[in-house]
């Protein structure tokens, strides 16, 4: 069995939909439909990538950089952002 959901929308909102469902040539609901089924399909993605997933995904390229601290120190511009960023 399906569920019904009524809801209110604000005008400018509820334009924006008349326009969109006109468009793809769908209902409203049709499109209330889809565009929900992919805002909680993104939400469920979302939670799947934690801190640990997305280390996994950027560790190939630690470290990959090497820096010249003797340039970066010659530089003027680099030289003040170390001095008042740099914690030791």
């Amino acid at each position: 069995m399906n569920d019904q959901l009524t809801l209110r929308l604000p005008a400018a909102l509820a334009r924006q939909l008349d326009q969109r469902a006109r468009a793809a040539g769908v209902k409203r609901s049709q499109l209330m439909r889809e565009a929900l089924a992919a805002y909680l399909s993104i939400d469920t993605d979302a939670g799947a990538r934690s801190t640990a997933a997305v280390h996994e995904r950027i560790a190939p390229f630690l470290g990959a950089l090497q820096l010249d601290h003797k340039s970066a120190e010659r530089d003027d511009l680099a030289r003040r952002l170390r001095q008042h960023n740099w914690r030791e």
